[in-house]
């Protein structure tokens, strides 16, 4: 009997550990299952943000940082979110709106070239408080001075509401280099064609070494990089200004360009979605065209954008393109470009800002008011150079006075510009 029981007692035991491994064995596939779907979801999403050939890395490493880095964004904007809506709450329309503006600093102050900041730049950001400045090379005479000007401009911007000041430059090495035009002790590159076939590493570190010599001076954003592809070789408005002639390569050059500028401590700036490369015409004088398909743009020219934009870049500049086979509206004011698209299709919701709507494309067609709210319509956030800043206010001020613009779209806005700001700048 004793004999029995002890089998029984032995045989027990081998079926109770079996049924503790099989348990385990079922935890560990029902987890590996999960984090499989996972993957596969994350592999979808690139898919349709046209992530195709864009990057040397190996694919399941390259999910990992994008998740990493998402995760990381997500713990930051928490509370650079809360301390925006605190910021709102005591702001007027007035000041939420000019927030949605960059101007030169003889557009905010209406002198004629702007060398220093003084009482007339502290009346004129009291009564505009604007989001940003942009810098010119008639703006630069000296490193002290340039330097001067940009802290004493900031300096007004907190002591009025409290919010930093977004100071703005186009720094693309080469032919677009107002900083390095004025300077001679700042880093000078060439037209970024030039370095297409050094490699990622190249254009990461070009673009670092221009961030680290704007920043050094208070520059905290970029009008850069060009993500233009320079595919048609009779296009001399862009031309080699572009990283690449072929779109992935291009796309490619520009992903690590955006992690050179995030490096050296300089937001930088998509540009000219939808792609500015084989357009005909210049935006600068007048219309500009592109007769290419959404889906050819998918297939081309919107690959270097959809690469910056997962390296994250914090702007995407649109341009003054009117996509004729689209909708035969000029891109920047253009709904189904900038909020079908490219906050939809894309899924882009970092700060979309115009290209300078003192530009014959827009200028010729829409008063300085006009612009702004088309914009504001179709989705922009940031309003870069109208013709008249006090024309540009009062036309959004009288679209959210009689319901053309609802104040919650202008504070979809504001919320954005002031997170990235508390996010980012001191």
């Amino acid at each position: 009997m004793l004999e029995k029981f002890e089998k029984l007692t032995t045989e027990v035991k081998i079926i109770c550990g079996m049924i503790i491994v099989l348990f385990v064995v079922s935890i560990i596939l029902i987890v590996g299952g999960n984090n499989s779907s996972t993957k596969k979801g994350s592999k979808e999403t690139v898919s349709l943000t046209f992530d195709e050939g864009m990057t040397d890395k190996n694919e399941d490493e390259s999910e990992t940082e994008t998740e990493n880095k998402q995760e990381g964004q997500k713990a930051v904007s928490i509370d650079a979110q809360n301390e925006a809506k605190e910021l709102m709450k005591n702001m007027s329309l007035h000041d939420k709106i000019c927030q949605m503006f960059i101007v030169t600093p003889e557009g905010l102050t209406g002198v004629a070239t702007a060398t220093v900041a003084g009482d007339m730049t502290k009346a004129a950001i009291e009564k505009n408080p604007v989001g940003g400045l942009i810098y010119f090379e008639k703006n630069i005479e000296d490193r002290g001075q340039i330097t001067d000007m940009i802290s004493g401009t900031k300096k007004y911007a907190k002591d009025y509401n409290e919010i930093p000041l977004f100071t703005c430059v186009d720094e693309e090495g080469g032919s677009v280099s107002r900083v390095a035009s004025a300077l001679d002790d700042v880093t000078k590159l060439d037209n970024m064609f030039s370095y297409k076939d050094q490699g990622a590493d190249v254009a990461k570190t070009n673009a670092k070494n221009i961030a680290e010599s704007i920043s050094s001076l208070g520059f905290n954003v970029d009008f850069a990089p060009v993500a233009d592809t320079f595919a048609d070789s009779t296009n001399e408005v862009i031309g080699d200004r572009c990283y690449s002639d072929d779109y992935n390569t291009c796309a490619n050059l520009i992903e690590n360009a955006v992690k050179g500028f995030a490096e050296g401590d300089v937001l930088c700036t998509l540009k000219h979605f939808p792609g500015h490369g084989t357009a005909s015409g210049d935006s600068h004088d007048g219309t500009t065209t592109s007769e290419k398909t959404l889906d050819e743009l998918k297939e081309e020219d919107l690959k270097p954008f959809a690469a910056g934009i997962k390296a994250g870049a914090p702007f995407v500049m649109v341009g003054h393109i009117t996509m004729s086979d689209i909708d035969n509206e000029v891109a920047s004011l253009s709904k189904t470009i900038i909020t079908d698209l490219l906050k939809g299709e894309m899924g882009y919701d970092g700060i979309i800002i115009t290209d300078a709507l003192e530009m014959g494309a827009i200028s010729d067609n829409y008063s300085s008011g006009e612009a702004s709210v088309k914009a504001i319509q179709a989705g922009v956030d940031m309003l870069l150079e109208p013709a008249n800043l006090n024309d540009a206010v009062s036309g959004v001020e009288k679209a959210v006075e009689d319901g053309t613009i609802t104040e919650d779209r202008i504070n979809e806005s504001v919320l954005k510009i002031l997170t990235l700001k508390s996010d980012m700048l001191e």
